[in-house]
This record gives C-alpha cells, structure tokens and sequence, in this order.
C-alpha cells in the first residue's frame, strides 16, 4: 500500500530548526531548480530557508542551503497528494513559518514573484496564497472553460487558476492540504490531485490572488486532451461531490481584483473546422448516451448547434454550463460508467473550444469570453443545486 513519503530521519533531526519558510520544488532538470534556488537566496537569507525537493542537489552552486530529500512521486501534473503530505511533515519538524509550493516550470517565474507569494503567508497571513498567471488566450483551456467556471460559481472564488502549479500556505493551510493528501494516501491514490481553492473556502480560510505575470506551463506525461479532461475533470468532480453541503448554500462572490492584460498569443492558426466536424460526428454516435446525461431542451440546442457551418460556430454560454451541470449530476449518479461519461464529454468540450476561437476570432478578447461564460455558469447555480438535491427532477 502506497505510503506518504517518508524524510529521513537523519536528514530531519541534522537540520537547525526555525525555519522561516519551507520551499518545496517539483521534480525538475537540474539547472530549473539551481535557478530557483539561485534566485531565492537573492530574496530571502539562507539561513531562513529550508528546500524540500526529490531532486539530487549534488554538484550544484546551491549547496550552501539547507535541503532535505522527499520521496519522488510519480510526477504526475500537477502537484501530487503525497507532496503536500510531506510538505507539512516537514514543514512542522523544523517550525517552518509558511510554505511555498513550486511545480514545474517554475524557474519562468520572476525571482520576485516568488517572494510575493512567499509574503502573503509570511507577511499579510493569507492562507492560501494562488497566482494568477499572465498567459496566451488559447492555453489552459479546460482551465477557462470547466475548472474556473465551477469553482466561481460553486465555492464564491475568483481565483483564475485554482488548479494551480504554485502556491503558498499557511501551516493551518498546509495541515488541511496534508489531511487531505493522506485521505488519499491511504486508498492507494497517492498522485491524487488535491483543489486548494475549494478546501480553503469550506475551511473559512483567507485566499489571495497574487499577479505573477508569465509562466511557462509544462507539458505533462499524456500531452493529449482526452487524458488531460478525464483526468481534472473527474476530480474536480469527486471534490464537488465530496463539499455538496458546503456550495449549496448561497455565498456571496469574493470582489473582484485588478487584472492585467493577457498576453498575445503565439500559437499558430487553430483548426475549427476538425472540431466541428468531430462534434457533428459525436452527435450522430452519442446521441443515446447524451440523452441519458442532457435534459431535452439540451439535446435540442446540441441538434441546432450540428447544423451551424463552422465559421459561425458557437457553443451558447447557457448551454454550456447547463452540459457541464448535467454532466457533474450523471458522474455523481454514476448514470453510466464514469470513464464513458468523461469521454463522451470530450466531443462537447472541443465544440466550446471552436466556439471560443470563433469569438476571439471575431474581436472579442478571450477573457472577456472567458467571463462571459463564467457569469453563464453562475446565473445557473440554481439549477444545479436543485437537481443535486431532487435528482430525478428534470429527467427525460
């Protein structure tokens, strides 16, 4: 049965304690992590830091900190549940004041976004401290188009990204992470993804967004969008399912912080016209499946939306999120095999992305989009705190 990691007691009992904070870095290339820690020795003294890492320090120009080794997880992306258990492990056997996760890529980061991260937990005493990424307007779609959208208008949260590669932590923050991450743990599911957003809302903890500017996002080990979007989409669902008596009661949104402009975007000309295609495909081959997960008005737009030309294809914002909501009710019903259920969600999820191309395309700014589709999921709450409690409701 899979464990959470274990420091070496060596290593733990060697090492001074007060500690001002607890650097945690991913498993990186050598010379990622040496710019790293490069640039928070510029930021912080030595002696108040401690880097927690998989990664052979050995040889390298930043041997004068203070490291201790954990346990190499399967490196999956992003952040693992057994890196946050053995962050607050660690973080407690040296009185560590506050943490700072860093996932891969992290050395594209400015050296002092790192530190502002670091001070809202050391300095401010956020508990959560979340970066808001500056990035192109056609990369961490599935982020735009399902993750953000719920988590604002389940848990009351602006946070852009709260499946984030960066955070800092409180060691109240920190500790809830590590319950959370052993939960896991102990059913074998180590590389479970843990949504700290979520967890600091139903906590009553104080979350704050830090402006961070660009970040290179890595790729992960299944580059491809069918595991990507069964792989977040089936846990953030798990997570929504687990926090019910939470979201369902009414929460007022968070106000609304300052956002900088987006960066322009440098990927090369997208093919609408495959997606289309495919997602015509899809409603011929799925149509007995959607029925089962979509009510009938639905399936209707779905039907009008197959016969729209690709050039002036466009998933309407309401019913995108009622597809999500039905989907998010069929996975917690378990309606059909929760692997199928994920995959024909795919057709669906790429007919919105064709759509958001067309009206970016068109001059709107794919923020604003993102936005609009976000106030489209929140006008529904509702509907979906409804069908959770009276599930049979709304059937076809």
């Amino acid at each position: 049965m899979a464990t959470a990691n274990t420091v070496s007691e060596t290593q733990t009992q060697s090492a001074p304690s007060g500690t001002s904070l607890l650097v945690f870095i991913a498993s990186m290339a050598s010379d990622q992590m040496e710019s790293i820690c490069t640039g928070l020795t510029a930021l912080f003294p030595a002696d108040e830091l401690l880097i927690a890492t998989p990664n052979d320090a050995s040889g390298t120009a930043v041997s004068n900190l203070r490291m201790v080794q954990t346990s190499l997880t399967n490196g999956v992306w992003p952040l693992a549940a057994t890196d946050f258990v053995n962050v607050y492990r660690i973080a407690r056997e040296h009185d560590a004041q506050g943490v700072l996760m860093l996932g891969p890529g992290a050395d594209s980061l400015r050296a002092t976004a790192l530190r502002e991260l670091a001070n809202e937990v050391l300095e401010s005493q956020s508990d959560l401290a979340s970066p808001y990424y500056t990035l192109p307007p056609h990369t961490a779609l599935v982020n735009s188009a399902i993750l953000y959208p719920l988590t604002r208008s389940l848990f009351a949260s602006r946070v852009r990204f709260p499946l984030s590669l960066d955070l800092g932590l409180s060691l109240r923050m920190a500790e809830r992470l590590a319950n959370a991450g052993q939960r896991f743990a102990s059913h074998n599911q180590s590389d479970a993804i843990l949504w700290p957003v979520s967890e600091a809302c139903a906590a009553g903890y104080t979350i704050e967004e830090v402006n961070v500017g660009p970040r290179m996002l890595p790729q992960p080990a299944e580059p491809n969008v069918n595991s990507i979007l069964t792989l977040v989409t089936g846990s953030i669902f798990s997570d929504i399912e687990a926090k019910a008596p939470y979201w369902q009661r009414p929460r007022r949104l968070a106000p609304e912080q300052h956002r900088v402009a987006e960066a322009q975007a440098v990927d090369g000309a997208v093919d609408v016209v495959s997606m289309v295609e495919g997602f015509r495909r899809a409603f011929t081959n799925l149509q007995e499946i959607w029925s089962l997960v979509l009510a009938p008005n639905s399936m209707l737009g779905l039907k009008r939306l197959s016969a729209v030309e690709p050039a002036a294809f466009r998933m309407p914002e309401g019913l995108w999120a009622r597809i999500v909501f039905d989907f998010l009710i069929a996975y917690r019903l378990r309606t059909i095999n929760r692997g199928h259920l994920l995959g024909a969600l795919i057709p669906l999820y790429l007919a919105w992305v064709a759509g958001h191309m067309n009206v970016t395309a068109a001059g709107t700014s794919a923020e604003s989009h993102i936005e609009a589709q976000t106030a489209a999921f929140e006008a529904d709450k509702p509907y979906i705190v409804s069908r959770w409690r009276w599930p049979d409701r709304f059937n076809p």
